[in-house]
């Protein structure tokens, strides 16, 4: 039986979604981001989980986008327009609110819908043959509201009307360069880097990063001042377990075991 066309693999407290249409360049089909919104769901909800890996199977591509062949389909009627539309927004939305940590693996394109997919993540990793656009101008279409605020968030206003503007294919390079991505490696070394960055974090405080992750998405949601949410994850802490395994792992000199 061939594999899903997205799909769950564990790796203990890591977790990888896996884009798996290799022949399409993981192009994603109504299907496939209902799904990624499920999967998103699963994992945010998994105690076990305390990382999300997002990647293509083989290494081929990231996501070349969305699959434009199902477009005559998907948007034959405004109805049907409205539920593709809306699995897609959801699909994004679910992931980018993981309470835990997300990383985009990169390899190959990651176009269109496909970047769309690793700005929703909290850090993006590529080798050295990822490729980089935003094509809706090509296409006569519309970046959404919040596809381009995620984009804008990471490269600010005038590389993201640039990009929209013209099309442009970047380079894993140009696009560290603007801060697409957070940093490029050769093909073999990718991999390595993404696994021993993910289990950094999960010995780490889980609390921590969530509440960081939360913090941070407030802030760039335009929230500048401390509310009754942020001033109790800032006080909660100090009573909670984390905090309790941290001191005494100060105190004792050794490494804290967080659960």
């Amino acid at each position: 039986m061939a594999a899903a066309p997205i799909f769950i693999e564990r790796y203990g407290s890591i977790a990888h979604i896996v884009l798996n249409r290799p022949d399409k360049r993981n192009a994603l089909t109504l299907a496939m981001w209902k799904e990624l919104g499920n999967l998103a769901v699963e994992l945010d909800v998994d105690p076990t989980v305390k990382v999300v890996i997002v990647r293509g199977a083989d290494g081929s591509a990231f996501a070349a986008g969305a699959d434009i062949d199902e477009f005559e389909t998907v948007y034959a009627t405004p109805a049907s327009g409205l539920d593709y539309t809306l699995a897609m927004a959801n699909a994004e939305a679910q992931l980018s609110r993981l309470s835990k940590p997300a990383i985009a693996m990169i390899q190959g394109p990651c176009i269109g819908a496909g970047l769309a997919i690793a700005l929703c993540c909290d850090m993006r990793f590529a080798d050295n043959s990822a490729l980089f656009c935003v094509p809706p101008a090509r296409l006569g279409l519309v970046y959404s509201l919040a596809d381009t605020k995620r984009l804008v968030d990471a490269v600010g206003a005038a590389k993201a009307k640039d990009m929209l503007f013209t099309a442009k294919v970047l380079r894993a390079d140009g696009a560290e360069a603007i801060g697409l991505v957070d940093d490029v490696f050769e093909a073999e070394a990718l991999a390595t880097h993404v696994d021993a960055t993910a289990r950094s974090i999960c010995c780490l405080s889980g609390m921590t990063a969530s509440a960081a992750k939360k913090i941070i998405q407030m802030i760039q949601g335009g929230v500048a001042d401390d509310t009754d949410e942020t001033r109790a994850l800032f006080m909660d802490a100090f009573s909670g377990k984390d905090f309790q395994e941290g001191r005494a792992a100060f105190l004792e000199k050794r490494r804290p075991k967080f659960n």
